[in-house]
């Protein structure tokens, strides 16, 4: 084993930077075992210098300007953990012209400027290593990556938002409405203070973005992916689901076909039995299916400053151990060759087939469902499963039903038709159901 220890530089200092110092310096043995020689955070930045962290820094030069640490310090590898898209970017690339290798949990930044850095890092032969944004402390990228190399993946779907996983929890345990848990998810930090970036869906579209190129082979696409988040969820929508047995949860969802990728994210209705539809609070999943393997199940926390900070020491130990290596022994950042990446078609979400849900509200008359069925029976959508609730009092009727797999252009025909009938009052409420067998 060397003396000579691996430094490291990290820009910011907040919940997964200051856990990144503490398992660095707590499992310093185990960490120097693995590598052959130490390694230690040397170099850190953080907008308030005086603030009081949770982690040693008595030993670490601590700097305010992060651009100004990737550019001058004296440091093997920059790990960059302060999200956003200007000044992480900037700090990236000059990391990556001095030819430093950066790890990264930056989802957002690998999603919609991965391509730009990944050829910038090609250019230079530095690591880009980025485990840690997606899925926190579940290894999936290394997984997808490298131990499902030997296979041809068509489908990876998952639950990779923990803030939207608790809320739709809490919704289904204890009855709360979409404010209710939202407000509830607020308190105890789950959620931000403004939670549009989760409860839209956009994290987790960001999150698909890398797992649908390191699965396929694709470049970066994350203006492709259809998006919808958990809003428009209702209590009644989840009790009827449970009724049918299903669970309603937000998946991240790709898939590929003959006629290119679907990439969504949306509320889906999967069945109780599955895996996926077990993963309950904060909690994150994913499945993978390869034609070798079959489908196998990751499952474990997704957030987190320590879940976050083991997948970043992961990745700092894998560039730690490659420092040394020549550039072309290096394992592709997104799985194949850069060279080999193919732009597939991203298929119009309106084309890719998958059963549905429907809920509507109409009048207590005869022939109702006569007419709807019907209806469906024109658009050739046969029925899975109905359910009819009595009205209450002076209220409407309520008919779910679940159809058979459709493109979803068929599906939406069919409700555009039911909506034009006189007895069908208000929006009708519809969703995805995926069974991922």
């Amino acid at each position: 084993m060397s003396d000579q220890a691996v430094r490291v530089g990290v820009i910011g200092l907040g919940t997964v930077g200051q856990g990144v110092l503490r398992l660095l310096q707590g499992n310093a043995e185990e960490i120097q075992r693995r590598v052959g020689r130490p390694v230690i955070v040397t170099d850190a930045s953080a907008r308030d210098l005086t603030r009081q962290r949770d982690c040693d820094t008595g030993t670490v030069k601590l700097w305010q300007d992060a651009v100004a640490l990737a550019r001058e310090a004296d440091v093997d590898i920059v790990v960059e953990l302060i999200g956003g898209q200007t000044v992480a970017r900037e700090a990236t690339l000059a990391a990556i012209a001095r030819g430093k290798p950066v790890v990264t949990a930056n989802k957002a930044l690998l999603a919609e400027g991965g391509n730009e850095i990944f050829e910038a890092a090609r250019a230079q032969n530095v690591a880009v290593a980025f485990e840690a944004a997606v899925a926190g402390g579940i290894p999936i990228v290394k997984a997808i990556r490298e131990g499902l190399a030997g296979n041809v993946i068509d489908t990876v779907a998952g639950i990779i938002n923990g803030t939207c996983n608790y809320i739709l929890t809490q919704m289904t345990e204890k009855g709360e409405s979409f404010d209710g848990a939202l407000a509830v998810a607020q308190k105890l930090g789950y959620a931000e203070a403004d939670p549009t970036f989760d409860v839209e869906g956009i994290d987790a579209a960001h999150k698909l973005a890398i797992l649908a190129s390191i699965a396929f082979g694709i470049p970066l696409c994350f203006d492709k992916i259809s998006v919808e988040g958990i809003r428009g969820v209702t209590p009644e929508d989840i009790k009827i689901a449970q009724v049918f047995g299903y669970r309603i949860k937000l998946l991240g969802i790709a898939k590929r076909g003959g006629a290119g990728v679907e990439l969504r994210v949306h509320p889906t209705l999967i069945p109780d039995d599955t895996l996926l539809a077990k993963v309950d609070g904060v909690l994150n999943s994913v499945v993978v299916h390869g034609n070798a393997v079959g489908q196998v199940g990751f499952y474990g926390a997704g957030a987190g400053g320590n879940a976050t900070a083991s997948a970043v020491i992961a990745d700092i130990v894998d560039v730690a151990r490659a420092l040394d290596a020549a550039p072309e022994q290096a394992v592709p950042p997104l799985a194949f060759q850069p060279e080999a990446l193919k732009a597939l078609p991203v298929m119009p979400v309106r084309d890719a087939a998958s059963a549905f849900y429907l809920r509507l509200q109409v009048a207590d008359e005869p022939g109702v469902l006569s007419q709807l069925t019907a209806i469906l029976a024109s658009h050739d959508i046969s029925v899975e499963a109905i359910l009819q609730r009595e009205p209450r009092g002076g209220d409407d009727a309520i008919v779910a039903l679940i159809t058979s797999v459709i493109p979803q252009h068929h599906f939406e025909g069919a409700v555009a038709e039911m909506q034009a009938l006189p007895f069908v009052h208000g929006s009708a409420v519809s969703l995805r159901v995926e069974k991922l067998d």
